[in-house]
């Protein structure tokens, strides 16, 4: 089957690029999905108290905004229903191959064109344009002895929703983004919980409130009044990027707010100092919330610093020799991000493999699309394309313009393809790497999910947001080889 653009993936950015090529009256293109529903990281993830970190009225399409958010940071299956709507109102399902996952894709230079095997049958395209993004392979650590454990085990990002928790004790290993998301919605339910944390995360309050039904109305009805809210929500995250680019003064601010907020609810000194972060602000992401840390404070909660030395049949022996009897094991571990490029299947020109490329050399991108040697290749939310103080969905739709421009660059050109010129790439990721040995992840003096395995930022863009727009705005054709 040939097409001219295949995409992989229907989150955000797969649904993003979708929606630009028809807006380019492409028609000749196809998604490929490995599920059997659009969505990405909002379908997968339905742990309990999954919900957007950033204000879903700027955590959303510029170009379809929705008036209806029952929350200022609205709730999983809110995004999910708002991401299914927006398949429908373009009319991107029939161009969605479900349950098709993508094995690999290999260049052909003399035919110009990417060949994509997938788990269903083999697919033939100009351009090949990647979706994924960075959370979609969780991390599951590798524990002594697990495989005996005779209770229930998942990971947050596969919740076992036919499991009751109802009185049972539960061992919660981890304390990112989803932990303290369901920690607060399990800790009521559940006889025990046990929590074992390895990095207490920096917690800041959370902002939330339903959205007053004058204020839907409002913006309903009066054209502009809900741009104007997204914008002053832009501009107020965008602010924060400050901090995290080498302002030491407005993170020792930002750490004595979040230190505040943690007095507040808990009371016992031994805990706080559990719970208190021994590195700078920022250096890990920032998390949100207003229920963790009272739900921490219960009786029921017990917060294990001591590490995890391995998993017998019936718990979890602590590095002290401690065995903490339990029913379920719950992972909060996150996603593979960095490690994640290491199960691509890519061949670019002579030959290359993207994976071994990047594991020798590190990753390297141009502006984390387009990657020298793999031509008609572009990664949307590629590598340090991923914020830390702002929405990801303004760098997506950034990059879909992009791409589509370098789209209309070949073909207004009479070429057949287009590559990024190894001194472009060289030069942006030279000044990629000097801004960010400058910023907060390189100097905060923690080990993060940001970094690969050699201590490089491969993930965070480093600086504002507003930055990227303005040098994605214009392809500049001198940075590329245009070929055939």
């Amino acid at each position: 089957m040939e097409f001219h653009t295949v995409v992989i993936g229907t989150g955000f950015s797969g649904l993003g690029m979708a929606i630009q090529l028809k807006k380019d009256g492409r028609e000749d293109f196809v998604v490929l999905e490995k599920a059997a529903d659009v969505g990405g990281t909002w379908r997968d993830n339905t742990y309990p108290g999954c919900a957007c970190d950033i204000q879903s009225h700027m955590y959303s399409f510029s170009f379809e905004q929705n008036p209806r958010w029952s929350r200022s940071f609205s709730p999983q299956p809110e995004i999910w229903q708002y991401l299914r709507d927006v398949t429908d109102r373009y009319g991107l399902r029939r161009h969605i191959r479900f349950g098709v996952e993508v094995t690999g894709a290999r260049w052909d230079a003399d035919e110009h064109r990417w060949h994509i095997t997938t788990s269903a049958g083999d697919y033939t395209a100009r351009f090949l344009v990647s979706g994924i993004g960075g959370l979609h392979i969780p991390n599951v650590p590798t524990l002594p002895g697990v495989e005996r454990f005779r209770g229930r085990a998942f990971h947050s990002a596969q919740w076992d929703h036919d499991y009751d928790l109802t009185g049972k004790r539960v061992a919660v290993v981890g304390t990112g983004a989803s932990a303290i998301q369901f920690v607060p919605r399990i800790q009521p339910d559940v006889a025990k919980l046990t929590l074992f944390q390895r990095t207490p995360p920096w917690i800041m309050p959370k902002p939330d409130h339903a959205m007053p039904g004058w204020v839907k109305t409002l913006f309903r009805r009066v054209p502009g009044t809900q741009r104007l809210y997204r914008d002053a929500i832009y501009w107020l995250l965008e602010a924060r990027a400050i901090g995290f680019n080498g302002n030491p003064a407005l993170m020792r601010l930002a750490s004595r707010v979040a230190k505040a907020h943690m007095h507040k609810a808990v009371k016992d000194p031994d805990l706080r100092r559990k719970l208190t972060p021994d590195y700078v602000m920022g250096c890990k992401r920032v998390l949100i919330a207003n229920d963790y840390y009272p739900a921490l404070t219960q009786d029921n909660v017990e917060v294990n610093t001591d590490g995890i030395r391995e998993v017998t049949e019936h718990g979890v022996v602590d590095d002290k020799g401690v065995e903490h009897e339990v029913d379920a094991i719950i992972y909060g571990t996150g996603f593979h991000v960095t490690d994640a490029f290491d199960y691509l299947d890519i061949t670019g020109l002579d030959g290359r493999d993207l994976s071994k490329d990047w594991r020798d050399n590190g990753i390297q991108t141009h502006l984390g699309i387009t990657v020298a040697g793999y031509p008609n290749l572009f990664f949307l939310l590629g590598p340090n394309t991923a914020l830390g103080h702002n929405s990801v969905v303004f760098m997506i739709e950034s990059q879909i313009r992009y791409v589509s421009a370098a789209m209309r660059l070949v073909e207004e050109r009479g070429a057949q393809a287009l590559d990024t010129k190894e001194s472009a790439q060289a030069r942006f990721q030279s000044d990629m790497q000097r801004r960010l040995v400058k910023g907060v992840w390189t100097q905060g003096g923690c080990k993060s999910w940001y970094l690969d395995s050699r201590g490089v930022n491969r993930t965070i863009w480093p600086g504002f947001t507003w930055r990227y727009w303005l040098r994605t705005r214009k392809l500049e054709p001198q940075e590329f080889d245009l070929v055939g």
